[in-house]
């Protein structure tokens, strides 16, 4: 498989540490608010990618944390009188209401911040130990950014370039411009942990090191996040572990691209801030899950309803594909047909055209393209005046339902349980009508559709949805 390598700015084969064994750290919400749509577009990208590589056989040890504590997470406690944890907890529980709803397989671990404190600790003490980070008076620890030589490698920006933009707060007392904070020394009222450093709080970037040494390694396989991540989240990442641990931090680094909103960047001031439970409310979680991996992951898209309306019809096709696969096979016959060699080397071909197009630095679009023109080849295969074999119908529905289930989609729409009576009446009027007794088949059409129930006659028999 090729991936597309934010810090080298090409593709590159994957190659793990461990032959066999993908290890992978994905950033996590911070816990203040519901998901917003932006929010999704990772979780789902990433989501793929767990699912595909689970698929081809790797043994995929997937880690996405939560930051449940913050500036935004204190803010909002204080605001409802309420502690940081109860605040943290209150939106983890509902990013998982949002999570299930699109279909994101649960992670190997799911860590958070506050739960890691010790590993926060070791490393900052580390890094103060090889002078690559000091303490100040105040009880604050800063990462000396200028002692990294290779700081802004995966950003591509010389360091220079990001100091001369860079502002000193006078309440800080930094030694240059561009050092960070490793652990904020505590405010009155805010949460703390006992440090050697006194009472305080670990910096954002560093959490994240933390766990992903805890509970991946030194180094891991691929790091992933959305592109606003990559400066300063990711290159801080970068800076702390390596300087810490003496080896490369991630061997891959892999980023979304943005969302935007109507062709303009999405902002509350603007009025077109949508959360994933906003749209979900509406349109269902599917099509939203839909629309986040038709696109190249690292390509920006745009989010509006015209777009979402055609991630609805495009599952609509998928779902009537799987209906009528099902069907077929209800009524396939038992034996093979001259046809069958050739079908089933079709269906071969789709799964190359997938594989290939996802082994591409996870094309999802592509893939998705091979899934509909299998969707073709089974509508050829199926819609012939004699039934199709078992074994074209079996391989068919096997291979549909496996590539559906690589990119987590046709889950939302459960399947229709077997109704006795209407399949009394359907038989009443197939019986009716090969006694040629069209006023029968037509009232049991008739209180068919009285029961919702609507027909359509195919040279398979007689299929049946509710209207």
């Amino acid at each position: 498989m090729k991936i597309f390598n934010t810090l080298t700015g090409k593709k590159e084969e994957l190659k793990t540490v461990e032959e066999g064994v993908v290890r992978i750290y994905a950033c996590g919400p911070t816990v203040y608010n519901l998901i917003h749509i932006g929010n999704a577009r990772p979780l789902c990208v990433f989501d793929v990618l767990h699912r595909y590589l689970d698929w081809r056989g790797w043994d995929v040890r997937f880690v996405q944390n939560f930051t449940d504590i913050d500036d935004k997470i204190i803010n909002r406690a204080n605001e409802e009188g309420v502690t940081y944890d109860v605040i943290a907890q209150r939106y983890i529980d509902e990013f998982w209401k949002d999570a299930q709803g699109l279909n994101i397989l649960r992670a190997t671990e799911h860590p958070r911040a506050t739960e890691n404190i010790d590993e926060i600790i070791a490393i900052i003490s580390e890094l103060i130990e090889k002078d690559y980070a000091y303490a100040t008076p105040d009880g604050d620890v800063y990462f000396r950014t200028g002692k990294f030589s290779e700081y802004g490698k995966l950003s591509n920006q010389p360091l220079e370039d990001l100091k001369s933009g860079a502002r000193i707060d006078v309440s800080e007392i930094k030694e240059d411009a561009m050092d960070f904070a490793l652990w904020k020394a505590a405010k009155a009222g805010e949460p703390f942990w006992t440090s050697p450093w006194g009472n305080g709080r670990p910096g954002w970037h560093i959490e994240c090191s933390a766990m992903a040494r805890r509970y991946l390694g030194k180094t891991i396989d691929i790091h992933g996040g959305g592109q606003d991540l990559i400066f300063p989240h990711h290159e801080n990442e970068i800076a702390q572990s390596e300087c810490c641990n003496g080896v490369p931090f991630a061997r891959y680094w892999m980023h979304n691209g943005f969302i935007s909103i109507d062709n303009k960047k999405m902002s509350k001031s603007l009025g077109n801030f949508f959360t994933v439970r906003d749209v979900a409310e509406k349109y269902g979680y599917e099509p939203i899950r839909f629309f986040l991996i038709s696109s190249s992951y690292c390509s920006p898209i745009n989010y509006s309803i015209e777009i979402i309306e055609q991630s609805i019809s495009a599952l609509d096709r998928l779902y009537t594909c799987r209906q009528n696969l099902e069907f077929s096979l209800k009524n396939a016959q038992p034996d093979g047909t001259a046809e069958d060699g050739a079908v089933l080397e079709i269906l071969e071909e789709r799964r190359r055209q997938f594989i290939e197009s996802m082994e591409d630095d996870l094309n999802t679009a592509d893939a998705i393209a091979a899934l509909f023109e299998l969707v073709r080849d089974i509508n050829v295969a199926t819609a012939t005046s004699a039934s199709p074999s078992k074994k074209v119908c079996e391989k068919s529905l096997a291979l549909f339902n496996e590539l559906t289930g690589v990119l987590g989609i046709l889950y939302d729409r459960k399947q229709a349980e077997p109704d006795s009576e209407i399949e009394a009446l359907i038989e009443k009027r197939s019986q009716a009508r090969q006694q040629k007794n069209w006023a029968e088949s037509d009232r049991i059409r008739d209180e068919l559709k009285g029961m919702g129930v609507i027909l359509e006659d195919t040279p398979q028999g007689v299929k049946w949805h509710r209207g």
